[in-house]
């Protein structure tokens, strides 16, 4: 029998039907030659550190650094769980092949092998690598079915990071609980979540400490059109008051007007992160609810894999664009006009070195029934991106208008879109509630044109950063606390980002439950626990997002071969040493 194992009980029967297993068991679907079994998620886990040694089950800093000579994994302590895996098990023993169908990512890769190596498979293993759970793919994947041991980076990858994480948040957690924590708090820390926490405390703590600056500005409304002085923002009333008197009274000149023709792209497809980002700003959802929507309209089959960090998509998807297009039929107003000519193919969509294990998340093309008002909101978004991705750009004429009076010089810009292009798709876009500044529309201006105008002086006040949301959060954990709103260069840092696209949800939810920040509306606050903890924290190794990031580099060279997994644990054991005896030998006296 060949024994193919999924990591959900939906998934199995998606699998078995196409397989045409059709015998329910206990357990396990089977027929035609294959036994479909399942995980729930994780099975297993890490040893904990008193699974290793009676020593480290009472929490004490002489046991510290806690660095097991060998890592091992254990069942985890569950009815349910224990009763699947031991018909896992016995499927595995006398299995002639297992097929891995976890799902195709690091996470799912580690799921199944932790599985596999606790149930002692020997047989051979393949891997069903899929982008989507439509019958098409599942068929294409069983036909392309590789042996594990090209999937052995990745699974190295997972195992190091999970390795990490261990050795970070079991030391680094008993060693500030044992050493700062007052009451017996446990003062939680980990190789992402510390990190993250301190990017939300320095925002607050910026925003505490912000002193407001006091300053004026000169502009001057000539035929309905503000004009703001090109001098910029005047720091005293006074010097703003000399420059009013200078211009009140005198005419306004129209020095030069300039119109530019520009174009702007469609937008790019989603990502993870970006697809929590746009949720986050158009229907406030939290990046959780977001990811387990996308999870559940891909188990539904009418999106592809979801746990993705790329907006591309490789060149073998383009020739399955046309039935895609085909099969979004509520969207015919939009997909007609590309149906009678062929679809653009862009090197800014299409492009096989900017994707890896999977690509951008798309529809599938299998009509969506049966979905929840949530879903059909993140599904109308995925499919409008990419029913965009084929139109012709947005063409649009900014208008810069200069002007002068009594010599103090003046500007006024503008912007019309003359060829809406791909904009069509978004115009009955309702649901956003963080609406585009509307553009500023000016009247014709011709050069050397004069009139009288109304000037003033307006007084206004520096504004602190805002506060995180949770849509700038994830941009800030995608590029290590760096501000970048260019797209091209924010790829270009996505390899040094805070966590995964699939795991930095888990993580601002981790932070909310350990009461270390909270939600205020869309806003993101550090609690005073939160606050507090990173104070204690001297060690900048523990709360560096650069550092964090280039640690997540790493890992995803473990994934490419091009950096050894047995380095990276290493470099983590070192510096763990090198914080244990630091806090070790603070004599201060702080307490959380």
């Amino acid at each position: 029998m060949i024994v193919c194992i999924a990591e959900k009980p939906s998934v199995a029967q998606d699998i078995a039907k196409v397989l045409g297993a059709n015998s329910k068991r206990d357990g396990y679907i089977e027929g035609n030659g294959y036994q479909v079994t399942w995980t729930f998620g994780h099975l297993c886990t890490l040893k904990e550190p008193h699974d290793y040694t009676p020593m480290w089950q009472r929490w004490s800093l002489g046991s510290l650094p806690m660095i097991p000579p060998r890592f091992g994994i254990k069942l985890i302590a569950d009815k349910g769980i224990e009763k699947q895996f031991s018909v896992i098990e016995k499927l595995m023993q006398s299995a002639e092949m297992i097929v891995n169908c976890g799902d195709a990512g690091q996470e799912g890769e580690l799921i199944q092998r932790w599985v596999m190596q606790k149930a002692q498979a020997k047989c051979p293993v393949k891997r069903l690598w899929i982008s989507s759970l439509t019958e098409e793919a599942i068929r294409e994947g069983f036909q392309n079915l590789k042996d594990q041991s090209a999937y052995q980076p990745l699974y190295e990858a997972g195992l190091s990071r999970a390795i990490g994480d261990w050795l970070l948040g079991m030391n680094a957690t008993r060693l500030y609980t044992l050493k700062y924590g007052s009451n017996r708090q446990v003062l939680s820390i980990g190789r992402v979540q510390t990190p993250t926490l301190a990017l939300v405390v320095k925002r607050q703590l910026e925003i505490t400490n912000f002193t407001p600056q006091q300053y004026w500005e000169l502009k001057t409304l000539y035929r309905n059109t503000t004009f703001s002085a090109t001098s910029g923002r005047f720091e005293s009333e006074e010097k703003g008051q000399e420059a009013l008197q200078k211009i009140t009274g005198s005419v306004f000149n129209v020095t030069d007007v300039t119109a530019k023709n520009g174009k702007e792209q469609p937008p790019r497809l989603y990502d993870l992160t970006s697809l929590q980002v746009d949720c986050n700003r158009k229907f406030g959802l939290s990046a959780d609810v977001t990811l387990q929507t996308i999870q559940s309209l891909y188990e539904k089959k009418v999106t592809t894999y979801p746990r993705v960090d790329t907006t591309y998509l490789s060149e073998d998807i383009y020739p399955k664009c046309e039935n895609i297009i085909k099969g979004l039929r509520d969207y015919q107003a939009y997909t007609a006009p590309l149906l009678n000519k062929p679809l653009e193919k862009s090197k800014k969509v299409f492009d096989n070195k900017k994707v890896t294990d999977h690509h951008a998340i798309i529809p599938t093309g299998v009509y969506p029934q049966g979905l929840t008002e949530l879903e059909k909101k993140v599904y109308d978004l995925v499919a409008r991106h990419f029913i965009a991705i084929f139109y012709p750009e947005c063409k649009f004429c900014s208008t810069t208008v200069l002007g002068e009076s009594a010599g103090v010089e003046f500007k006024a810009t503008g912007k019309v879109i003359t060829a809406p292009g791909w904009r069509v798709i978004f115009a009955q876009d309702n649901n956003n509630d963080d609406k585009e500044e509307k553009e500023n529309i000016l009247p014709h201006f011709v050069k050397g044109e004069s009139g009288p105008h109304t000037p003033g002086l307006q007084e206004k006040w520096t504004q602190p950063p805002k506060h995180y949301t949770e849509a700038t959060l994830l941009r800030a954990m995608e590029t290590a606390g760096k501000l970048v709103d260019n797209e091209e260069l924010r790829d270009a840092m996505k390899e040094n980002g805070i966590g995964r696209p699939s795991t930095r949800a888990a993580i601002i939810q981790t932070l909310y439950k350990r009461n270390y920040i909270r939600l205020e509306k869309k806003n993101i606050i550090a609690t005073t626990t939160g606050i507090e903890l990173i104070s204690t924290i001297r060690n900048e190794l523990l709360k560096s997002a650069e550092l964090t990031g280039q640690w997540e580099k790493k890992l995803r060279d473990i994934e490419k071969r091009e950096y050894n997994a047995k380095d990276f644990i290493d470099e983590l054991k070192e510096m763990l040493t090198q914080i244990v005896n630091s806090v070790l030998s603070d004599n201060s006296t702080i307490n959380v």
